[in-house]
Order: C-alpha cells, then sequence, then structure tokens
C-alpha cells in the first residue's frame, strides 16, 4: 500500500496554476525525513522540482522552477503541498512526492528511498 499519496494534478493552460498535495498514508509520518518534489517528462530522467529539508526545513528549488513554483507544508496534517504558478508546456511530466530520511535537503533522485504513484500535470499552450 502506498505510503504518500499526491493529488491536485489535471490540466491547464499556459499561465495557469496547479497545487499538489503529497499526504502520508498507512501510518507513515514525515517526522525525520526531507520531502522533495520530482518530475517525469516522456522520454527524460526524472529530474528533481523542490524540496523541503529534514531539520531546518528550509526549501530549495530546481533552476527551472524558481520564482514560480513554491513548497509549503502542514505538519499537523502530514501534508506538503506544491504551488505551482505562471505554468509552461515544459512543466508537463507526472510529478512525484518522495521522501528521504534525515535527508538535508538534495534534490538528488537515488537519495530517496519512500515515493508516491505520480499524479499527471499536463499543461497546453
Amino acid at each position: 500500500e502506498a505510503q504518500l499519496v499526491e493529488s491536485g494534478g489535471g490540466s491547464a493552460q499556459a499561465g495557469g496554476s496547479l497545487t499538489l498535495s503529497c499526504v502520508a498514508s498507512s501510518g507513515f509520518t514525515f517526522d525525520n525525513y526531507a520531502i522533495a518534489w520530482f518530475r517525469q517528462a516522456p522520454g527524460k530522467e526524472r529530474e528533481g522540482v523542490s524540496v523541503i529539508g529534514w531539520g531546518d526545513r528550509r526549501t530549495y528549488y530546481a533552476d527551472s522552477v524558481k520564482g514560480r513554483f513554491t513548497m509549503s507544508s502542514d505538519w499537523q496534517k502530514n501534508t506538503v503541498y506544491l504551488h505551482m504558478n505562471s505554468l509552461t508546456p515544459d512543466d508537463t511530466a507526472v510529478y512525484y512526492c518522495a521522501a528521504d530520511r534525515q535527508g538535508p535537503g538534495s534534490l538528488r533522485t537515488y537519495l530517496y528511498s519512500v515515493w508516491g504513484q505520480g499524479t499527471q500535470v499536463t499543461v497546453s499552450s
């Protein structure tokens, strides 16, 4: 059974906005984990989008989304969010939530041990 569940994906026009949610399930909690968003477009490698680190809970963003995407969290609800603004067709991908135990906030894919099932985001011009 999935331990991370993403939601909020769908279709948007260029310039539009979507907010993705990632909630822990099956008894899993975000305590002691960095939580990151990754995405994978067809024919491309999975890439890091943003992360909130364990401990200091600082956020970091890939250059491609800086100024457009913002992470937030509600730890009481065991939920993190990715607020996506000014979307472009290049943002089209399956978006995954992932957790890295005691992670410093890296966007290196191989460090993440727990993954959600992904949610599709499609942006049209």
